[in-house]
């Protein structure tokens, strides 16, 4: 599966558009995470803690997004997005999305 962040994939063409694609994660750090990430607030700095809880929930809704885009008969997802947003205070939602194609090599 080719996934871009880019309208067009260099050397493809679109051949059709399967339409909209989307991978969610709803995640949250447990107690102990968020003790350590309070902790961390004090003195500054980057905190690990999420960082380490987002770039896995980005992982796995690119994964999700990839599923689905396959499951609408796509090889290619075009102009991928992440967006995120906090739910509560204690949650983060993690979408990636995009729009589902089929592509084949261009030819000379």
């Amino acid at each position: 599966m080719i996934v871009a962040t880019t309208e067009k994939i260099t050397g493809y063409r679109v051949i059709e558009v399967k339409g909209p694609v989307f991978g969610v994660v709803v995640r949250s750090r447990g107690l102990g995470g968020n003790i350590m990430a309070s902790l961390r607030t004090i003195v500054g700095g980057e905190i690990k803690e999420y960082t380490s809880m987002l770039e896995e929930a980005r992982l796995h809704a690119l994964d999700r997004m990839v599923q689905n885009a396959h499951k609408m008969g796509a090889n290619a997802v075009n102009m991928m997005r992440f967006d995120s947003s906090e739910m509560g205070k204690t949650m983060s939602e993690i979408v990636a999305y995009g729009t589902a194609v089929i592509v084949e090599p261009e030819r000379e």
